[in-house]
């Protein structure tokens, strides 16, 4: 250990990753405090590392900090999250950030501050690349000043923002290609709020229980959208085209508008939410790439427009993972048992229940029917939910069922995944 040279040794320390177990590890000997000093480069405060930091007095926790990151020269990642217990002071936070601005890359901060502080106006804009924040304020975003010429992936959670200064902080990061925002409060004088998003670099996108009523998203090379525990009356995507991965999950939206962005889906997620059939058989019917298609806690509000084996399979010839749980609506079976057509590239599929019935036990076997070349197949259920006498005679007589049929396909693969 003593021949190895000091940049390794920095590097050693970087991938340790708590702030505690680097200390410990650098007073190992004088090399190795001298690597700390010289070329350590990701630094990382979490409650979750050690819960000791839960029970140390705010002013004493600054101070460790403080000491740690000043005997630093070399920063390159700050990570610091702690417990709501914690609410630091703007003074030392700024100090931080000051002394590490000139080589920090990658800036990771959950902790409320008082008084608010702006973080923006104290990042080193020119090298910073990563911005994460979390329990905090920004306002008057000014892009001419607060220019990040090289951030390409922003983070905010439980943020306060206007509409306004979150446009504008997206127009100062002229390499952004990936955006996640979580819990946002965004204000705005506008009952009708509404968030106006325009970005021609950006790839990715997360949304998660944001406070709008209408989002219009103009992003011409979006790849992965992912809408999370939202309701809107509106979301618009405006772009050339290009979205690969749609991924939504407990969504309410009552008009979606995706234009010609859906040409080419190669993965479409759809978990608890209700739209009517022919808006969303619109939105996804142009995407003959599809490969790996999700339906799960889908209600499809138009009992005369349930989805079909035989449109999927004209629709998506590439299709080979598919996951559908069944959902029966008074009584009415869907009609993927009325057709003939089966899914040739099916060679995953997924099958679940809410609630267990004889009427789920055909369906099922329908769709193995139905999926010539089928190497797996998954069942998943929800056991709390199997009570009375029928529904537990409706699983034993599915379940032998289903030994029944790896006898006749020999070459499946049967797993179940029961709640």
């Amino acid at each position: 250990m003593e021949n190895l040279p000091l940049e390794v040794i920095g590097n050693i320390l970087s991938h340790v990753g708590s702030a505690r177990e680097i200390v410990v590890a650098s007073a190992t000997c004088r090399k190795w405090r001298e690597a700390f000093r010289k070329h350590l480069h990701v630094l990382c405060f979490n409650s979750d590392d050690w819960p000791t930091y839960r029970d140390l007095n705010t002013r004493r926790l600054e101070i460790i900090i403080t000491q740690t990151i000043f005997q630093t020269s070399a920063l390159q990642c700050l990570f610091i999250h702690m417990d709501d217990v914690h609410e630091f002071s703007a003074a030392p936070v700024i100090a931080w950030l000051m002394y590490t601005r000139e080589t920090l890359r990658s800036l990771s901060y959950n902790v409320r501050t008082i008084p608010s502080l702006n973080i923006l106006d104290k990042c080193g804009r020119q090298k910073l690349e990563i911005l994460d924040l979390g329990h905090n304020g920004l306002n008057l975003v000014e892009p001419s000043y607060q220019r990040f010429t090289s951030l390409r992936s922003l983070s905010l959670r439980y943020v306060t923002i206007s509409a306004l200064d979150l446009s504008l902080l997206l127009a100062a990061c002229p390499k952004i290609d990936s955006l996640e925002l979580d819990d946002l409060e965004i204000v705005t004088s506008d009952p009708q709020s509404s968030m106006e998003l325009s970005c021609s670099t950006l790839r990715s996108l997360y949304a998660k229980s944001l406070d709008v009523d209408k989002i219009i998203l103009e992003a011409d090379n979006l790849e992965n959208l992912h809408l999370d525990g939202l309701n809107l009356d509106l979301f618009e995507l405006v772009g050339k085209g290009k979205l690969k991965h749609l991924k939504i999950e407990f969504v309410s939206i009552t008009h979606m508008d995706f234009g010609e962005n859906t040409e080419y889906l190669e993965i479409i997620d759809i978990s608890d939410f209700t739209i009517m059939w022919p808006k969303f058989y619109q939105i996804i019917s142009r995407s003959s790439r599809l490969r790996k298609l999700r339906l799960w806690g889908v209600i499809f509000d138009d009992e005369d427009e349930i989805t079909d084996s035989e449109t999927t399979a004209v629709c998506f010839p590439q299709l080979k993972h598919l996951s559908l749980s069944y959902y029966a609506r008074d009584g009415l079976l869907h009609n993927w048992l009325q057709v003939s057509l089966p899914l040739e590239n099916v060679v995953i599929l997924e099958l679940g229940w809410t609630v267990i019935s004889q009427h789920f036990c055909q369906w099922a076997f329908g769709m193995v029917d139905r999926c010539p070349n089928l190497k797996k197949l998954v069942i998943h259920g929800v056991l709390s939910e199997v009570k009375t006498r029928e529904e537990r005679r409706a699983l034993a007589n599915f379940t032998s069922s289903l030994f029944r049929l790896m006898r006749k396909y020999v070459q499946l693969d049967l797993r179940f995944e029961y709640d």
